[in-house]
């Protein structure tokens, strides 16, 4: 009982030492010379030595002089620590326009009863909170592995770290990914928020999508307004609407989820998963593609239903991809005369169709991969922007089969942004938008010169591991030639990237990038040079991760981990003939990162 009366007074006290101190705000407020001094103890001086009744000529002084400074201490986050008669209140910051600071007052109840102040001064306190982010952030910064111009998770091990919800938006290009944290009292999947004008510098957005956000896309409605479909955890496959322009806040429809009601006897019932949605507006009607491994496609009037399953996403297979092969992180898109399917499965990862979408199916003509030893390419997303440019992204992973490399206290890195495009063949081309031209500097070229038959032609003056190169190659002879990047001078680390006339593939070879325990594998993505077409080739080098370009046909993604410092090399490399490199160029590129 003693224990109780206790807390209740010391609760009455705090109260009343905050009480005096929000007094002092409201004379400092309205000029209240006498209130202001009434806040202090007799004994007060100030840290110059000035008695109270020195301040009050001061305090006069600035009234008849017409000087007004708006100020006030907030007591939000304010501490009090009661020692019987005397307090502490530490955590105060002051709020004015000349100046800011976090304060702690020292307080003595009086004879009278009231509360006093006989000092307060910059506090000595640590600022737990924001050394804690600063700790991080200099972490992560002075990771030698993190990436300084591919987007990267802000902080901690994202995993899934999908990109959801691209959507070109009122002038900006607004991106949405997968983060897990506890704030819920457990852990759960979130939508982290960025959104950026060129497409490399990005801006940090409030959390406003919670809990249990699984794969979706965003699209404009039939009121046009932005709209994301996606998987909600535990409910399936759902609907949510933009409250504002900045789309930081949403509302989840109650009509949720939107996965049709089936009961046993029903054509439907069964055959269907409500997973991994792509949803879009279409002829006065809203569809959506459930993903897995017999996709559907669903249909309703209006975003809050009734929803109805139309059947098979599929209208008929195509040679050498299973009916059953998931789909999932789904994305449809025209481009071109064509239709183009963006999506994954967990076994092949990222991969596309192309085809026509018609009667609402699709009829598929032609499957590629754009992944190929391993899924380690995934979950691609898309948007389409005010130039009419189709721009993707996808999660790099660590380490195939979804393994994370998590001692460096973070996660998650996405490829660049790629402007896709359909070539006669009817397969994608692929470049990097040109807004990453802004992110280059100390440029260098070199022009016309030989690499003889099996040798190895390094450029001292080419090093780094934030880097763009950009070379034109030809060889009748040779049967394998490109660049081997990140090379130490005795090559024991170095990552190959070339073209293998034999084999007709483009190849990135990390077996020698790192140590034993990184990544070893030979990425080989097929792609043919004609006769007379020369390999013109665009490599990113990007800390830990290698993107690779070849003639805007074929592309490739990997993580290395190079160990040593000096992997910083550049050498230009042919086998079995003499090679002619009509063009080198070379760029820095500077870290766009927060």
């Amino acid at each position: 009982m003693d224990d109780q009366v206790r807390a209740s007074s010391n609760e009455v006290a705090e109260s009343d030492v905050l009480r005096v101190i929000q007094n002092y705000n409201v004379a400092l407020r309205d000029q209240d010379v006498d209130g202001q001094l009434d806040f202090f103890a007799a004994s007060w001086r100030s840290t110059s030595g000035t008695s109270r009744d020195e301040f009050r000529e001061q305090l006069q002084a600035q009234l008849d002089q017409g000087v007004s400074e708006q100020k006030h201490f907030d007591l939000d986050s304010a501490v009090v620590t009661l020692d019987e008669d005397t307090a502490t209140v530490d955590q105060v910051p002051l709020r004015s326009p000349t100046g800011n600071g976090t304060f702690t007052f020292l307080m003595t109840k009086e004879a009278d009863g009231i509360w006093r102040c006989t000092s307060f001064f910059l506090s000595k306190l640590p600022n737990t909170f924001a050394e804690h982010a600063r700790t991080i952030r200099e972490r992560v910064l002075s990771d030698p592995e993190r990436p300084g111009y591919h987007f990267v998770v802000p902080e901690g091990i994202a995993m899934p770290f999908d990109p959801n919800g691209a959507i070109y938006w009122r002038g900006r290009f607004h991106l949405f990914y997968i983060f897990q944290d506890s704030r819920s009292g457990e852990r759960a999947d979130h939508w982290g928020h960025v959104s950026s004008r060129d497409l490399f510098h990005w801006r940090h957005h409030p959390t406003g999508l919670l809990d249990g956000m699984y794969s979706g896309n965003c699209f404009i409605n039939r009121e046009g307004v932005p709209t994301i479909c996606y998987h909600q955890k535990g409910v399936g496959n759902a609907l949510a609407v933009a409250l504002d322009d900045d789309l930081n806040q949403w509302q989840k429809l109650e009509s949720n989820p939107i996965t049709p009601l089936t009961e046993p006897g029903d054509e439907f019932h069964g055959k269907y998963r409500s997973w991994d949605p792509f949803g879009w507006y279409e002829n006065e009607s809203y569809y959506a593609i459930f993903g897995g491994k017999r996709p559907a496609v669903v249909k309703s009037p209006s975003l809050a239903g009734k929803w109805e399953y139309v059947g098979d996403l599929f209208a008929h297979g195509v040679e050498g991809v299973s009916l059953n092969e998931d789909v999932s992180c789904p994305d449809l898109f025209k481009l071109g005369e064509k239709h183009v399917l963006l999506c994954i499965s967990h076994r092949l990862g990222c991969r596309y169709y192309v085809g026509e979408w018609l009667n609402e199916r699709f009829y598929p003509e032609s499957h590629c991969q754009m992944s190929w030893v391993d899924n380690s390419f995934f979950a691609p997303e898309s948007l389409i922007d005010d130039r009419g440019r189709r721009i993707m992204w996808s999660w790099i992973m660590d380490e195939p089969e979804f393994g994370v490399r998590s001692s460096n206290g973070w996660s998650g890195v996405l490829s660049l942004p790629r402007v896709l495009t359909l070539g006669r063949d009817g397969h994608l081309r692929v470049d990097v938008p040109d807004e990453i031209e802004s992110l280059r500097y100390d440029g260098l070229e070199n022009h016309e010169f030989t690499v003889r038959s099996d040798s190895d032609l390094r450029f001292d003056e080419i090093e780094g591991s934030s880097l763009e190169l950009k070379m034109e190659i030809e060889s009748n002879e040779a049967t394998a030639y490109g660049v081997r990047i990140c090379a130490s001078p005795d090559r024991q680390e170095e990552t190959s990237v070339y073209y293998d006339a034999i084999e007709g593939t483009l190849n990135v070879d990390t077996r020698k990038s790192g140590p034993e325990n990184s990544p070893k594998a030979v990425e080989s993505a097929p792609f043919k040079l004609s006769n007379s077409e020369h390999l013109e080739l665009r490599v990113f080098v990007d800390k830990s991760v290698v993107e690779v370009f070849a003639n805007r046909r074929q592309a490739i993604a990997r993580r290395i981990y190079p160990s040593r410092a000096d992997s910083v090399g550049v050498s230009v490399f042919t086998q079995g003939g003499a090679s002619l490199v009509h063009k080198l160029s070379s760029w820095q590129i500077t870290q766009s990162n927060p």
